[in-house]
């Protein structure tokens, strides 16, 4: 495909704190934030406590009086926001994560960044080659993390990389698929050196990403050019240093599912999807029905797809580590009857292509 316009992702980052989350969200009856009933989220000393508790388990510090009491009076208004979002949900839930103390409009300003055209005018977008278009009939579930396709989830941190760990997980996944191999790449590498059009921590788009990985030669191990969660130099080519290869890359045909659902049950795909709506923010756990809009804004990769009584879903792989979600993971509800899909997901998902 050409590339004509400089089009990036502004990602969406999240540096988890090392702590573990005590305060989770069960999965029964209305989803009540564990050890606390109704009547104690009416209680000014139970609030406190909960939100005490909710510092020391993520390791927050506040440098004066006045912005712990801010922070307490916008913790609040998420744990309120949670609770009655979880009592009218049923497929998925919600709960405290390391944002419960911004409000969302700090957290998209924050975590966000400025709003720019990510999206590629259609006739940039080639679909000709399509390799999965004649496939007639998919598997009714599929989940490449059960045949060793997917690396561990990664956290990119406060860097908004995300196009980087979208199109390393998919490269991953077919190398995998066609070497019998899952050999861990290296993001950095592309914060680092794919910067024609990528812009490192300021966003990317992921098809510029595979581009730059067949012109480049292949990609670097994880081991070989780690993760600093920071822009650095471009390191030059070691001779000792392996690389994983591709020999292009194809994109989904726009707003089909259906084409979307056949690439996905040959390989893990690079999707983009809007990430920026207050339930993704504190997403938990179930089979995610909630509101999001359609403005790309974060690049994750897509793992398979499966039902959940009676709720299909497509498996998606974030890179904000494996304590948001379901491990790392949510699970985005398909067959919406909107094209575009929940959250965008099935308007630019595109794939590595490898055959040796």
């Amino acid at each position: 495909m050409a590339l004509s316009s400089p089009s990036r992702i502004l990602c969406f980052p999240l540096a988890l704190s090392a702590a573990t989350l005590s305060l989770s969200v069960a999965a029964s009856h209305d989803y009540s934030i564990v050890g606390y009933s109704p009547e104690d989220l009416e209680s000014h000393d139970k609030l406190i406590e909960l939100f005490e508790n909710w510092i020391s388990n993520f390791e927050k510090a506040y440098e004066t009086v006045e912005e712990k009491l801010l922070r307490f009076e916008v913790f609040k208004d998420n744990l309120k926001h949670i609770d009655e979002t979880n009592k009218k949900v049923k497929s998925y839930w919600l709960g405290l994560n390391e944002f419960a103390d911004l409000s969302h409009e700090e957290f998209k300003k924050m975590y966000l960044g400025l709003k720019t055209d990510i999206v590629r005018r259609d006739e940039e977008r080639s679909y000709a080659e399509f390799a999965y278009r004649d496939v007639e009939a998919v598997p009714k579930s599929v989940d490449w993390r059960k045949k060793g396709a997917v690396a561990e989830v990664k956290n990119q941190g406060s860097c908004g990389s995300c196009w980087a760990f979208s199109t390393v997980a998919a490269v991953e996944g077919i190398n995998k698929i066609v070497t019998g191999n899952l050999t861990t790449l290296s993001e950095q590498e592309l914060i680092d050196c794919d910067t024609t059009y990528n812009n490192g921590c300021n966003g990317g788009l992921m098809d510029y990403a595979f581009e730059y990985i067949v012109k480049n030669g292949g990609l670097r191990k994880e081991e070989d050019y780690p993760y600093s969660m920071e822009e650095g130099t471009c390191e030059m080519q070691k001779d000792e240093s392996e690389t994983v290869t591709i020999d292009g890359h194809q994109d989904v045909p726009t707003n089909d599912e259906k084409s979307l659902l056949k690439a996905l049950a040959h390989q893990p795909l690079s999707v983009a999807i809007d990430a920026s709506g207050r339930e993704f923010q504190f997403y938990s756990g179930g089979v995610f029905d909630g509101r999001c809009g359609v403005d790309l804004d974060h690049g994750v990769a897509a793992v398979g797809y499966g039902s959940s009584k009676g709720s299909d879903y497509i498996i998606v792989k974030n890179s904000w580590g494996p304590k948001w979600g379901e491990k790392g993971y949510i699970r985005l509800k398909r067959n919406t009857g909107k094209p575009e899909g929940l959250c965008g997901i099935n308007k630019m998902a595109s794939f590595p292509t490898k055959t040796k």
